[in-house]
C-alpha cells in the first residue's frame, strides 16, 4: 500500500507540474486516454477532458491567489483518482508510468515548482496492491483470483447475525440468490450462513433460521457481511476466525454498511482504505486507527476486501461485484431488473449531517468543537482552535485525531461546506453571501471546496435540490429523465441544526492547507 501511494504521488506531481505550461494539451490527451481505458464506467472523452481542464483551472487559480491549501486539495483529488484506478486495475501502472515518463520530471516550463523524479526501477515502481506482491516481496498472498481448491468463485456466502437489519441483509440475498438468467444475469450460488446460534432475530421482531452454519463458508469464493447489530459490541470470535481463514484462502470479503466493523474486528481492514455509513465513520476511524476510513465514498474496492456505505450503497457495491465478475452488460441487466441505476455518481457528502458519536461528544475538547460550529461565519484557523483548547498546534492536532479519527483542518473545511449546503437548501442568499456567512475568504474558495466535496457547483446544487422538492400543494414529477436509486437517503431531509459535528475523514491534507483551506 505504501509503494502504491509513493508511485501515485510521484506520477501526480509530474502531471501537476505540467499543468502550468504549454505542454498541458499533450499531457491532458495522454491522461484522458489513460482514464478512458482504465477507469471503471463508460465515459465520454469530452467529459473527461472537461474534468481535467477544470482541475487545471482550479489549481492555477489557487496558486495565483496564493491559496496553497486549495492547491493541495486539488492535487489530492487527482492523486486519489489515480489510486482508485490502480486499485481496480493493477496492470494500469505500466501505461501510467509510460505516460508520465514521456514528460520531463525536473523544472517545469514556467519555473513555478520543482517536480520529483519518478522511480524507474521495477521493484520500487510497481505499486503493491491488495492481494498482490512485487518480486522482492516473497511469495504472493492468496487472492480472490487464487482460491483454494475447495472454494468456488460462483458461490457467495452471506454471513447473518441476530439483530441485523433485514433490509441490508436482504440486499445480497436478492442480488446473488435469485435466478435471473432469463434476463441475462449470470447465476451465483447463494449460501445463507448463520454467524451464531439461531434463531436470528431481525427488524420488527422477525426470526430467521439460516440453512447453513459457519462451516459452509469454506466453499465460498465471496463472503458478504451485510450488517452488524451494534457498533459498540464485538462480533463472535468464531465468525472472525472464519472470515480470516476465508481471506487467507483467497475468498473475496465484502462488508456492507456496518459490516465494515466486523471486517475491521477481524483485522482484514488494517492498512486498507474502507468506508461505512457516514454516521458511523468517525467511530470506525477512532476504534480502528490503522483503517483508512473515507466516509465520502459509496463503496471502496481494495481488491480482495470491499466495503460500502449505507443501505442503498450496498446495492451499488453488489452491482459492482457483478460488473467485475461478468462485465457491464450483466450488471446493467441486473440493474434494470432491480429498477436502479447501474452506477450512481458522487459519494456520501450530500447526506452528511453534524452528528457525533456519544463518546466523542463527552470529551472536553468537544467544547472547542461546539465553539467552532457557532462561529463558522468568522474567519479563524486551527491555530485559533488550539489556543482556545490551551494546547500547542501539534498537541491539538494529535488530540483531535485521537478523539475523532480525522485531522482538524479537514473537519473545519467540511463543516464550512456543510453549512453552505444547508444555506443553499433553506435560504435565498446569493453564493457570495453564503461564502461570507460560512467563513470562506472568497466565493471562489467556496466553489472550489464545494465542488470537490459534493461534485457540483453551489448554484447547480441549489437548483437540483429545489427541483426535487415539490412546491406547496404541488406534485413532484420524476419523469422523464434519469432517476437516482430509490432509497430514503437519496436527498437530505429539511435540515436542522444539531450541536455536534460530523468528522468526515481520517486522512491528513497537506500541512500547508491549514490556514488557507480552513478559512478560505
Amino acid at each position: 500500500m505504501a509503494a502504491l501511494k509513493d508511485f501515485v504521488a510521484a506520477c501526480t506531481a509530474v502531471l501537476v507540474q505540467h499543468m502550468h505550461g504549454d505542454s498541458w494539451p499533450l499531457v491532458r490527451d495522454g491522461l484522458v486516454a489513460f482514464l478512458i481505458d482504465n477507469e471503471s464506467g463508460d465515459q465520454a472523452r469530452v467529459d473527461v477532458e472537461r474534468q481535467l481542464d477544470r482541475t487545471r483551472d482550479d489549481l492555477i487559480n489557487a496558486r495565483a491567489r496564493e491559496e496553497e491549501g486549495t492547491a493541495a486539495d486539488v492535487e489530492a483529488e487527482l492523486r486519489l483518482r489515480l489510486r482508485r484506478v490502480l486499485r481496480g486495475r493493477p496492470s494500469a501502472s505500466t501505461p501510467l508510468r509510460v505516460l508520465v515518463n514521456q514528460f520531463p520530471h525536473g523544472e517545469p516550463e514556467d519555473g513555478t515548482r520543482e517536480g520529483p523524479s519518478l522511480p524507474v526501477a521495477k521493484a520500487t515502481t510497481e505499486p503493491r496492491l491488495a492481494g498482490t506482491r512485487t518480486k522482492t516481496d516473497g511469495p504472493p498472498r492468496p487472492t480472490a483470483a487464487r482460491l483454494s481448491g475447495r472454494r468456488r468463485k460462483e458461490i457467495v456466502a452471506v454471513l447473518l447475525f441476530s439483530g441485523g437489519p433485514i433490509f441490508e441483509s436482504s440486499i445480497p440475498l436478492s442480488v446473488f440468490g435469485i435466478d435471473r438468467q432469463d434476463a441475462g444475469v449470470p447465476r451465483y450460488r447463494l449460501l445463507a450462513c448463520g454467524g451464531e446460534e439461531g434463531p436470528l432475530r431481525t427488524t420488527g421482531g422477525l426470526e430467521l433460521s439460516a440453512p447453513h452454519g459457519l462451516e459452509a463458508i469454506s466453499r465460498a469464493g465471496t463472503v458478504v457481511v451485510p450488517a452488524w447489530r451494534s457498533i459498540t459490541s464485538p462480533p463472535p470470535e468464531d465468525a472472525l476466525d472464519t472470515l480470516r481463514r476465508a481471506h487467507e484462502e483467497g475468498a473475496r470479503i465484502v462488508g456492507l454498511n456496518t459490516g465494515a466493523f466486523v471486517l475491521a474486528a477481524a483485522g482484514l481492514l488494517d492498512g486498507r482504505p474502507a468506508t461505512t455509513h457516514w454516521m458511523y465513520a468517525p467511530t470506525l476511524a477512532k476504534r480502528y486507527p490503522s483503517v483508512h476510513v473515507d466516509p465520502r465514498e459509496l463503496f471502496v474496492d481494495d481488491g480482495d476486501v470491499l466495503t460500502s456505505a449505507g443501505t442503498a450503497a450496498g446495492i451499488d457495491l453488489c452491482l459492482h461485484i457483478v460488473r467485475t465478475d461478468h462485465g457491464n452488460e450483466a450488471a446493467g441487466a441486473l440493474a434494470r431488473r432491480l429498477v436502479v441505476p447501474p452506477r450512481r455518481s458522487g459519494g456520501q457528502e450530500r447526506y452528511l449531517d453534524r452528528s457525533l458519536p456519544e463518546e466523542i461528544g463527552a470529551d472536553p475538547l468537544a467544547e472547542v468543537v461546539a465553539w467552532a460550529l457557532e462561529h463558522l461565519h468568522e474567519q479563524f484557523d486551527i491555530e485559533t482552535m488550539a489556543a482556545r483548547a490551551h494546547m500547542s498546534r501539534r498537541t491539538f492536532n494529535r488530540r483531535f485525531r485521537e478523539l475523532t479519527g480525522t485531522a482538524p483542518v479537514q473537519w473545519l473545511v467540511t463543516q464550512r461546506v456543510l453549512q453552505a449546503q444547508r444555506l443553499l437548501e433553506t435560504s435565498d442568499y446569493s453564493v457570495d453571501e453564503i461564502a461570507s456567512r460560512c467563513g470562506f475568504r472568497s466565493p471562489v474558495a467556496l466553489r472550489g471546496h464545494f465542488r470537490r466535496q459534493l461534485g457540483s457547483s453551489p448554484a447547480a446544487y441549489r437548483a437540483a435540490y429545489r427541483a426535487r422538492r415539490p412546491s406547496d400543494g404541488g406534485t413532484l414529477h420524476t419523469s422523464p429523465g434519469p432517476s437516482p436509486a430509490p432509497d430514503d437517503d437519496e436527498w437530505p431531509a429539511p435540515p436542522s441544526r444539531p450541536s455536534a459535528p460530523l468528522l468526515p475523514s481520517n486522512r491528513d491534507p497537506a500541512s500547508t492547507s491549514v490556514d488557507q483551506g480552513a478559512g478560505a
